[in-house]
């Protein structure tokens, strides 16, 4: 295949695609998250595929929308004003379906309360104990 030929078959696709890679309607987002579906099942399960830098393509153009809407920038105002430490005792227990009860190492369930409302912090025997029991490393406590 020649140069001109893929010039012009890139810019066929792009002219095409453009409806998908400018959104700025949640029409227009939903019918992107529609072929980037249809092209995740088209796409081998191969890192090589040739469908992939589409797939990488639209799914750019759909993090720009997403990322503009007001309620993931309030999510990501509030996420970046939690500490990391609390951050991860709360993803821990979403994750592990537990609860303030579920935390033998680090006291009861008042003194986890008191931390996720940012009261009182985690000890460094506490992450230490955390990161044994979840067999995570401790720095995922830390900003």
């Amino acid at each position: 295949m020649s140069q001109a030929t893929v010039l012009q078959s890139v810019t066929t696709f792009a002219q095409e695609a453009e409806p998908f890679t400018h959104i700025e309607s949640d029409e227009a987002y939903q019918d992107a998250l529609a072929v980037v579906s249809n092209l995740m099942e088209k796409a081998e399960d191969d890192p090589n595929s040739p469908l992939n830098w589409a797939i990488e393509g639209f799914a750019k153009a759909i993090a720009r929308y997403e990322n503009q809407l007001p309620e993931v920038q309030e999510f990501e105002a509030a996420a970046a004003k939690t500490p990391a430490d609390i951050a991860m005792l709360r993803l821990l227990m979403e994750q592990h379906e537990l609860k303030g009860t579920d935390f033998p190492e680090i006291g009861d369930k008042t003194l986890i309360s008191k931390i996720l409302n940012g009261s009182r912090r985690l000890t460094k025997d506490h992450l230490t104990k955390l990161a044994e029991r979840f067999d995570i490393s401790p720095a995922l406590f830390f900003d």
